[in-house]
């Protein structure tokens, strides 16, 4: 199949303008729209005229999509994926699937459902409102969205914009507590849950509201609510984290618990932030049920298990825990000391903020607000007899100070960082401006870490990968034959993507005697990180290419989420 846009087959055989062209692509970029949709909506084609054109440019009939039945058992393409590719099977024979469509030049879904089917794609040109139509009687996992959009018009909610929010500030509190939006909001709460998402962004723009899901760390659009209800949602989520809803001017922190069950809450941290269309909305979802602690399952390797258990076992020095935003630190740090928390040992922890509690782990929320931030919740720690500190996060030279001073006087240090890698993690603790001799002292172990996304279980498979491909990402010629790596093909249970759920990959790194000299020397990153790979320690690289020669990670989630050594 040629990979040649509609847009580009519309100007070369001249059935539009460059102007025309250039207005339906603006409308796409506003409204959120497909070429087509924005051609017809623009009046630059009848529906009809616009598909006889690309039947007919195509090479493929023109079907009527109504009069056919379609049925559920052709494939397991979830319903999700036909939605992102607007793509509707309609029949299957052998290895060849027949896709009705309204745009065949979408070539990138094209190859998604042929990689998801693992079937040749057979495309037939329908019209995009009958495609909508069969989509919205297909889809299941949003009829719950339907029934609550049911139940109201545009007329139930009223835009208010900010000089009339400031004059009457409790319209909007009267309208977030009405049936339709309580519905709506419950609907998201319980809808991400349901998913496994780790968060959710409620976005306005200046004619879509749009509502995205994080799973497995990568965003998916859901939904798109009306317009008329976005400062109605943004309003009840304020109301349920305790915010100030007259407040629209300044980005606002909060949390709201929802009750599940008897036996199970879930909490989820809510940060509003004024846009230029609106106020964003992120929640991040905290499942204690969740959480995993039990440090055998975080994807350590057995050996360096071993160097991270012994290291946070030491009653002295520090460990540091470095790696990007949502890289599972976190959870690295809580599994370290859910380990070593027994009624003879005193724990504390300073947190920005608290996430997770714990039985028997002295937890401190730091609000730089009133003067209670990371320095000053680390001295007060050490006038409180600890065994082990916990730092959230080391972000500047009093709280790394401290941090040292704490791991040299006796103490296990546990704390996170902000670094590439696990030998420059080394450098940045003396460019914050520790002295070298310090940071070699007192710091007994660096872990990096990174998160990919995990090959399904229920329907993964061998795959063949070039033999270039392979050594270009690392791997040794006479290891290639050794080398069996999987890919998931996409089915329910997924959601179509072949991935679910997360493995972490890691680099642990012992402060040995060499590294140790190295750091005293005044060595650079990539002077230690030599000196370590001498010494045993994987890069972040080769973690990654042994998950995948595991079959638990696929060669593009390794390129993804580490760089080449």
């Amino acid at each position: 199949m040629k990979k040649t846009r509609l847009g580009d087959i519309l100007l070369r055989k001249n059935a539009i303008t460059v102007e025309q062209l250039e207005s339906a692509q603006q409308s796409m970029k506003l409204n959120g729209e497909t070429l087509t949709h924005a051609l017809v909506k623009l009046g630059v084609f009848s529906e009809d005229e616009l598909v006889k054109f690309i039947s007919q440019s195509f090479g493929r009939p023109a079907i009527d999509l109504k009069s056919i039945e379609i049925d559920r058992n052709l494939t397991k393409i979830p319903v999700e994926v036909m939605q992102k590719n607007q793509a509707i099977p309609v029949k299957r024979k052998g290895s060849i699937i027949t896709l009705a469509v309204a745009d065949p030049y979408d070539i990138n879904s094209m190859d998604e459902m042929a990689f998801i089917t693992g079937c040749q794609i057979d495309a037939v040109i329908v019209r995009e409102s009958e495609l909508s139509v069969k989509l919205e009687e297909l889809t299941g996992s949003t009829q719950a969205l339907d029934d609550v959009m049911a139940e109201m018009g545009a007329s139930d909610l009223e835009v208010v914009n900010a000089e009339e929010f400031q004059n009457d500030s409790g319209l909007l509190a009267t309208e977030s507590e009405e049936a339709p939006v309580v519905k709506l909001v419950n609907l998201i709460l319980l809808d991400a849950i349901k998913r496994g998402a780790s968060d959710i962004h409620i976005e306005p723009y200046e004619k879509v509201l749009r509502v995205r899901y994080r799973v497995d760390g990568v965003l998916m659009e859901i939904m798109r609510p009306p317009m008329h209800m976005r400062d109605a949602i943004v309003s009840r989520l304020k109301i349920q984290a305790q915010l100030d809803i007259t407040e629209r001017r300044v980005p606002q922190d909060g949390r709201i618990k929802l009750r599940i069950s008897k036996a199970k809450t879930v909490d989820f941290r809510v940060s509003v932030l004024p846009t230029l269309f609106g106020e964003k909305v992120v929640m991040r979802l905290l499942d204690q049920s969740n959480l995993q602690t039990d440090m055998t399952k975080l994807g350590y390797e057995p050996e360096d298990l071993a160097k991270f258990q012994h290291a946070i076992h030491l009653p002295y020095g520090m460990v540091l825990v470095t790696g990007p935003t949502g890289s599972g630190k976190t959870v690295s740090l809580y599994s370290a000391v859910a380990e070593v928390n027994e009624p003879g040992i005193n724990i504390s922890t300073a947190e920005d903020p608290v996430e997770f509690n714990f039985m028997g782990i002295n937890q401190v929320n730091v609000n730089p607000a009133v003067g209670m931030d990371f320095p000053a919740a680390l001295k007060s720690f050490l006038r409180q007899d600890p065994d082990v500190i916990l730092i959230g996060e080391i972000r500047d030279y009093d709280t790394a100070a401290i941090g040292i001073k704490a791991a040299l006087t006796g103490h296990l240090v546990l704390a996170t960082l902000h670094t590439n890698d696990a030998p420059s993690t080394m450098t940045r603790m003396i460019n914050m401006g520790i002295e070298s001799f310090l940071v070699g002292s007192a710091v007994n172990l660096v872990t990096a870490q990174r998160l990919g996304r995990r090959v399904c279980s229920e329907c993964a498979e061998p795959i063949k990968l070039d033999p270039h491909a392979l050594i270009e990402a690392g791997i040794k010629k006479d290891e290639i034959d050794s080398f069996t790596p999987m890919h998931g093909k996409g089915c329910s249970v997924c959601n179509g993507t072949g991935y679910k759920g997360r493995v972490g990959i890691y680099q642990v790194m012992p402060v040995s005697d060499s590294i140790r000299d190295a750091v005293y020397a005044g060595r650079n990153s990539d002077e230690i990180n030599e000196i370590a790979i001498a010494d045993g320690v994987n890069t972040l690289r080769m973690a990654a290419l042994t998950k995948v020669k595991q079959g638990v990670l696929t060669l593009e989630e390794c390129l993804r989420v580490t760089v080449g050594d």
